[in-house]
């Protein structure tokens, strides 16, 4: 690694556009829109993973309530994390496709547009 630090307009002609594209408007309001979905459902995709990992550890008399058979609280909280997972993930790609695509869309066309 160099230990000589280079400005981005030292880099290459081009690289001043990227910094201008970062300082944009519509880049922040791209960092913004995906801050603003992936830090609430991260936070609560984590605590809802604690609570059943806190639960299986000290509260094994409650995850161990049979439901109905052999399929007891446990395994439905366990596979309720896999449900949660799909679940963000389509809520994610729906967010995506409305709020983030087009936009980032847009700032790839100025990009491109600017490069001819």
């Amino acid at each position: 690694m160099s230990t000589v630090e280079h400005t981005p307009a030292e880099s290459s002609p081009d690289a001043q556009k990227w910094v201008d594209v970062q300082a944009s408007d519509d880049f922040e309001q791209l960092k913004h829109r995906l801050r603003k979905f992936v830090f609430p459902v991260s936070g609560l995709f984590l605590a809802w993973y604690l609570l059943y990992v806190l639960l299986a550890d000290y509260a094994h008399g409650f995850m161990s309530t049979k439901v109905f058979g052999n399929i007891n609280v446990g395994l439905i909280f366990g596979l309720l994390q896999f449900v949660s997972t799909f679940a963000i993930t389509t809520l994610y790609v729906r967010h995506a496709n409305k709020s983030l695509d087009p936009l980032a869309e847009k700032l790839r066309a100025e990009i491109e547009e600017s490069a001819k």
